[in-house]
């Protein structure tokens, strides 16, 4: 009998970085240094040390802020930038620290500089998109030989969107389908969503106390993939909040009107899907008048 062809396995991160709170975070003074160094260095060691466990291993990563999103690595348009590697360091460690680096701050310098006093939400459905595309594309091209292991791990410091819950579940239940982990990491803030995302798709959800032990953490709970991690000790399971949010108000409901056509969920009845423009029409149950009851004749 001839011997199976052992398949290799191949671990993919797609890194999803949201830069919306990069303005609060670069005004915080850490142990001497700026916050957003300490936040660059974090991601950037978390992404050759994945990248260093195998030499089959790949990684992605993806920024985001409230008007745009971008590929930092690799990069998707075909240029490639000069990068300077110190002496002993890996190239493509080298090539990481530079496009991140670059791109990130380029990201972050251009909102910053940004007139537009307009406040709007981070685009951070769309960059989770954007990995789940770029994930689809690799496994295409891998070869048969080669059995993908991907992930996405998202490090956030934003609040949950109301106006982009549809934008989330479809994301996850994407993910889920495609059996992709969803992970999170998020500072400063909670998200309910985003604990919603990695319960269905059997992701690690955490909440770090501080910034400054943000590259521990990554190391601690996000480097082992998803089939190691049930061997090792992680931090208590958070309860997951499954409400939905409303589509007038953008608020949490525990019960609502569903749309019947796009799903869309109010938490008050209205005659009109404002989503749609489904117009809705109420089934009264007809009332059906009650018999009289005969009275026995008594002679």
């Amino acid at each position: 009998m001839e011997d199976k062809e052992e398949r290799i396995e191949t671990s993919l991160v797609a890194i999803v970085i949201d830069a919306t709170p990069a303005k609060k975070f670069a005004s915080q003074p850490l142990d001497g240094s700026s916050m957003m160094n300490r936040i660059f260095d974090s991601l950037i060691a978390f992404g050759n040390a994945h990248l260093m466990q195998a030499s089959h291993n790949k990684l992605a990563i993806i920024a985001c802020n409230s008007k745009s999103t971008k590929f930092l690595y690799p990069s998707m348009d075909g240029t490639s930038r000069s990068y300077h590697n110190r002496p002993g360091q890996y190239d493509m460690f080298a090539k990481v620290d530079s496009d991140v680096r670059h791109g990130l701050g380029e990201l972050i310098l251009n909102d910053m500089t940004d007139n537009d006093s307009t406040k709007s939400d981070s685009l951070l459905g769309g960059a989770m998109a954007r990995a789940l595309s770029y994930i689809h594309r690799v496994q295409r091209e891998l070869s048969l030989s080669h059995q993908l292991k991907p992930r996405v791990l998202v490090v956030s410091g934003s609040c949950d969107s109301a106006l982009q819950y549809m934008t989330f579940m479809n994301v996850f239940f994407t993910a889920q389908k495609e059996n992709v982990v969803i992970d999170c990491c998020m500072m400063d803030t909670d998200s309910g969503l985003l604990q919603q995302g990695c319960d269905i798709t059997g992701g690690q959800y955490l909440h770090i106390p501080s910034v400054a032990g943000l590259l521990e953490y990554l190391l601690w709970v996000f480097l082992p993939s998803p089939s190691c991690r049930s061997k090792i000790v992680l931090p208590p399971p958070t309860k997951v909040d499954y409400r939905a949010a409303c589509f007038c108000h953008h608020k949490l409901v525990d019960i609502g009107w569903v749309c019947s056509v796009c799903l869309s969920i109010f938490c008050k009845f209205s005659i009109m899907c404002t989503t749609c423009n489904t117009e809705f029409k109420l089934n009264r149950p007809a009332i059906v008048p009650a018999k009289s009851k005969k009275r026995a004749r008594i002679e």
